[in-house]
């Protein structure tokens, strides 16, 4: 790719999935390879705010969209409507809705996730695939039934999986528990934004229904990972720790390269988005 320094303006668009509208920003040449980004909880597209303009000026189609229960014409009712099969079929019908037979994906928390099953899953669709926090699910999973630490970490899924009281604790003294779960690493606007979002009727519960909708906890269809990968993990992240981020390389049989950055937290998009940037830029340049 040759490196583009004008700026471009972030575009908004609505992307139509079935019977789904999804709002999503973009930025970069039309015709630039597509790099779809997919955020975590509790976040919406505008995660991404500080990213897609550093791909947009690498040349690259840059795309971030607000996921099924996040988008509020795109809550559909009932915890099996969140099934990561679901969530794999809209991410590929975001790259079809931009013609990108092929594309780079990238994920953030609960988006890492998805980005490691779609790549397990689909190879053949994807250039690359970035994970930032997340670990591979099957090495998630290996922590979480061994390590006393990671399953320290994950107490909170627990109560993210049980209907009613989850939601009542999440926003009661102002979202204080969510306030408290950036802590202090995310714009505060932005973290207003997120939790006026969430606070829409049923915005909340339909967010939570990607951690209720697995049988147990973080059980999600794990494929070993053929296509060129990157994973950037924080060594501050408090919900993922190191022993599944060790694990991660075991899941991977493509081109691997895992970066640590030191005294950087779970929230990386938002808190170190030019460092995010060049490491993208750097990895999808090694695999357009």
């Amino acid at each position: 790719m040759t490196a583009d320094t004008s700026p471009y303006p972030l575009e908004r668009l609505e992307i139509q999935v079935g019977p789904h509208t999804h709002g999503a920003l973009a930025a970069g040449p039309a015709d630039g390879e597509l790099v779809l980004l997919l955020h975590g909880w509790p976040e919406f597209a505008d995660s991404w705010s500080e990213v897609l303009p550093g791909l947009a000026a690498a040349g690259y189609r840059a795309l971030a969209v607000d996921q099924r229960g996040y988008a509020p014409a795109a809550r559909p009712d009932g915890v099996a409507s969140y099934a990561v099969t679901e969530l794999v079929a809209d991410a590929l019908a975001f790259a079809d809705s931009q013609g990108a037979d092929r594309f780079h994906l990238v994920g953030h928390d609960w988006g890492g996730l998805l980005a490691w099953v779609l790549a397990g899953t689909h190879p053949d669709r994807l250039r690359s695939v970035t994970s930032l926090a997340t670990p591979h699910p099957g090495a998630l999973r290996r922590a979480v039934t061994e390590d006393a630490d990671q399953q320290r970490r994950s107490e909170y899924v627990g109560l993210f999986r049980t209907p009613g009281t989850a939601e009542e604790s999440l926003l009661a003294d102002g979202a204080a528990l969510m306030r408290q779960a950036f802590g202090g690493h995310v714009p505060e606007a932005l973290v207003d934004a997120n939790i006026r979002r969430l606070s829409e009727p049923g915005a909340l519960t339909a967010s939570l229904n990607w951690y209720r909708a697995p049988a147990e906890t973080f059980a999600l269809p794990a494929d070993r990972i053929t296509v060129p990968t990157l994973y950037v993990w924080g060594t501050e992240d408090i919900a993922l720790g190191r022993t599944a981020t060790e694990l991660t390389a075991e899941w991977v049989d493509g081109p691997y390269r895992f970066e640590a950055l030191d005294g950087v937290s779970h929230w990386l998009p938002e808190e170190v988005p030019d460092r995010v940037t060049a490491l993208l830029v750097e990895h999808l340049g090694r695999h357009s």
